[in-house]
């Protein structure tokens, strides 16, 4: 599939996921909340600080580090003329040195500076994102398990009263003992059963509040039903692309690898250092001032730096397009995902209609005497599978589509400060 960004295929797309990301979503806690506790994330908070640490790097590249440099000397001068006695003389000798940044590193070197920023932004971004899918999928987890637990106790009740009913029946002496003990056997399995869905639900939502302090765990009231994706493939992958944080680092991270082996080929020709001296000589009857030059002489470890930085260079570009590979195949499959859940989730919802009509004609039947107790446990068996089958179906629909506009950002808008 060629991917080609067509602006109005992407307005379209834009109106698609807003109208999407607006409609009510009784399932999710709401925006402003999840804006709040996501900010406070202390794995979010670090990569804001990783700001303030860029902003501080970009500030030291800009001003280099070429400092003056003060030298000073004292020495004793002892003279043995022919014709007289030795002579003493104290001397001195001062100096002033700065080495000088030729313009072409500078300018790089201000370009690091701000790449660097930009990186630590785009990982801010991208923390912050990896930590919304985290509470997304922790968020559908606790939703599954409750799930699971409410269908079992539902499940727990309907078998309660069948329970009830053939021991009443079994005391009138309209079943035998062994109907009794089938009924009594069901309902302990159930309850079990619950019991099992019941931890995990605690604890799927201790895990959620222990993540994500401040967040409310709240039941909500019903779900939505899942709908199709509007939009193809294709508008949604280029999306996906255009706003994956993943796939921005790389590219930053290719570009700033550029910068650097330029920066690097520019160090193959060295920084000069130039100073004035003033020095005092013969007690005072010789004053001299003067000025210097000093260039180092390049060698193999400047051009071995730059052909290491070039090499670096092209090492990002090549996993800049391994990411883009990457993420485009992942936008596929979750695209593909988040229609296909919707089909299975209609199959299932479908085929749990059906089990429960079936299980309740078996209970009609087995009232009037036409059905024995086992075809009626294992009806409401079969039936109580499906439905749990469609309400985990129902809230993995849920989560693909959700997880299809975070990944857009058309969901919980984070990136406004």
């Amino acid at each position: 599939m060629k991917l080609q960004r067509k602006p109005l295929a992407l307005l379209l797309l834009i109106g698609f996921g807003h109208a999407l990301a607006a409609t009510p979503a009784p399932e999710l806690p709401p925006d402003e909340i999840v804006a709040r506790v996501l900010r406070g994330n202390p794995g979010v908070q670090a990569a804001a600080s990783q700001i303030r640490v860029e902003e501080a790097n970009r500030s030291r590249l800009e001003a280099g580090n070429y400092e003056w440099n003060v030298r000073l000397g004292g020495q004793q001068r002892r003279v043995r003329p022919a014709s007289a006695g030795d002579e003493q003389f104290n001397e001195w000798n001062a100096a002033i040195e700065r080495p000088l940044r030729l313009p072409s590193k500078g300018a790089l070197d201000a370009e690091l500076g701000a790449g660097g920023v930009a990186l630590a932004e785009t990982a801010y971004g991208d923390t912050l994102h990896e930590s919304s899918r985290s509470l997304l999928k922790l968020w559908f987890a606790w939703l599954k398990e409750s799930a699971s637990a409410s269908q079992w106790s539902e499940q727990v009740a309907l078998l309660g009263k069948q329970h009830a009913a053939v021991t009443r029946r079994q005391q009138l002496g309209d079943a035998a003992r062994l109907e009794s003990v089938q009924s009594e056997a069901a309902l302990a399995q159930a309850e079990a059963q619950l019991a099992q869905a019941s931890v995990r639900q605690q604890t799927a939502g201790e895990d959620l509040r222990r993540r994500f302090p401040g967040l409310p765990v709240v039941a909500p009231a019903a779900l939505s039903e899942p709908a199709a994706i509007a939009g193809s493939e294709e508008e949604w992958v280029n999306a996906l692309l255009e706003h994956s944080h993943e796939l921005q680092l790389a590219r930053q991270e290719a570009k700033q690898a550029r910068v650097f082996a330029g920066r690097s080929s520019h160090d193959r020709l060295p920084d000069p250092t130039v100073g004035l001296q003033v020095s005092r000589e013969r007690a005072g009857e010789e004053r001299i001032i003067g000025a210097y030059v000093s260039i180092p002489l390049p060698g193999t470890a400047r051009r071995a730096s730059s052909d290491a930085a070039l090499a670096m260079a092209d090492g990002a570009a090549r996993r800049e397009a391994a990411a883009q590979q990457k993420i485009t195949a992942e936008a596929v499959a979750l695209y593909q995902s988040a229609q296909a859940a919707v089909a299975s989730w209609q199959a299932s919802r479908h085929a749990g209609e059906r089990l429960g009509r079936a299980a309740e004609m078996t209970a009609r039947a087995y009232q009037l005497g036409e059905g024995s107790l086992s075809d009626l446990l294992t009806a409401r068996r079969l039936a109580n599978e499906a439905q749990l089958a469609s309400r985990l179906a129902q809230l993995d629909a849920l989560e693909l589509r959700y997880r299809l506009l975070l990944d857009a950002h058309r969901l919980w808008d984070l990136d406004k400060d």
